[in-house]
């Protein structure tokens, strides 16, 4: 959840002159809390987790897929951002579009492959089949038209819904670099002019063709925040400096917003509840309610700087691993959603104690640990040596 008080690694000044020499080291609090939101999703989806009781959206607003998508917006700015500086507009247009190409055969096999281990899995210990436990039925009734549906992004079952987002986001993302060229102010009224009206339900996305249900989560409402790290990351948003004043204003907001997202105190009174219930519009996940912007924010606010000036108290061995896995974010979220199912089926037959919780979470996390190293080492080139 880093906001550098840094320019990215090759910045754009004000008057819009480009270096195209100098490239500046980078933030190691961005691939730090990249790689912390990777063992938080893991954990978030494995079925009925016992440790996903106590991951941030137990108690928040927001929860790590603000994360995700915050600290994608950051790294697409070092990624994308200097690839317009350096090539123009042709130049980026090409570089993102190979990136949704990725990212959208990524989506195709982490559905075969997990539907493949769905089947194989078979009936559950209370007589639900693992395939009806991902709404997967309609899948394996109707290949032929789902895949279709697949293939255009109309088909989206809720388990497989993060990368179609990232994918329109993505889309987005030449339009608005182009847009500062305009005025510097005119991304930012494009920003909340999507969000305002993906408020009112004018921009969803069809999930599935027998119904109306809308993608889980809809990118035109998720890009607010995903260029909010992007323009942070360009420069063109000013990072908040330590204040003793805004930070216990931040704490003040993560600590007041407690009682309403967790569920015990719903249980203790329904006052909570009741309040919660209230607020669901501005809490909704599905558009991006403004609560959990909000919500996010103060929590950033508050780790970037218990992490000291530059992520200076970054040190240690276990920084070191959760740095790498956020390094290949992509490549540990693939695989996180790939075993995430196949430890819940495990934990299933093993009976969900306490001591096969841990085993399965820790070996889920070494998992996306050895991943993040085995891709590392591919893109070395190791070969070419």
């Amino acid at each position: 959840m880093p906001a550098p008080t840094t320019a990215p690694s090759e910045p754009v000044p004000a008057a819009g002159v480009v270096s195209r020499e100098a490239k500046r080291p980078r933030d190691p609090r961005l691939d730090f809390f990249r790689g912390v939101g990777m063992l938080i999703i893991l954990l978030a989806h494995i079925p009925s987790d016992g440790w996903a009781l106590w991951i941030p959206a137990r108690f928040g607003f927001s929860d790590a897929t603000e994360m995700f998508v915050f600290q994608s917006g950051m790294a697409s700015a070092i990624a994308f951002g200097s690839t317009f500086d350096r090539n123009g507009p042709v130049a980026l247009v090409a570089r993102i579009a190979q990136r949704i190409w990725q990212i959208f055969w990524a989506h195709i096999a982490v559905f075969v492959v997990v539907a493949a281990i769905m089947v194989v899995a078979g009936t559950r210990y209370d007589g639900v089949t693992y395939v009806d436990s991902l709404n997967l039925v309609p899948f394996m009734k109707d290949p032929g038209h789902l895949l279709v549906g697949l293939l255009t992004l109309t088909y989206v079952p809720n388990y497989f819904d993060i990368l179609p987002m990232y994918i329109v986001i993505l889309a987005l993302l030449p339009p608005m670099i182009l847009a500062v060229r305009i005025h510097r102010l005119l991304p930012f009224a494009i920003m909340a002019v999507l969000w305002f009206l993906t408020q009112f339900g004018l921009t969803n996305l069809p999930a599935e063709p027998w119904s109306y249900r809308p993608w889980f989560f809809n990118p035109f409402g998720w890009q607010l925040l995903f260029f909010t790290g992007f323009f942070i990351m360009r420069g063109h948003l000013p990072v908040p400096r330590l204040n003793r004043k805004l930070m216990a204003l931040a704490i003040a907001m993560v600590v007041i917003t407690i009682p309403f997202a967790w569920v015990r105190f719903q249980e203790v009174h329904p006052f909570f509840e009741m309040v919660a219930n209230r607020l669901m519009p501005f809490t909704d996940k599905t558009d991006f309610g403004v609560l959990r912007f909000v919500h996010f924010l103060a929590l950033c606010y508050i780790a970037i700087h218990l992490v000291g000036e530059k992520g200076s108290r970054l040190r240690g061995r276990a920084v070191r691993v959760v740095t790498v896995v956020g390094q290949q974010s992509l490549a540990v979220f693939i695989t996180g959603m790939v075993i995430a199912q196949p430890i819940g089926i495990a934990l299933d037959h093993a009976g969900r104690t306490t001591g096969a919780e841990v085993i399965g979470n820790l070996f889920g996390f070494a998992v996306l640990i050895v991943a993040a190293y085995l891709v590392r080492w591919f893109k070395s080139s190791p070969w070419k040596s």
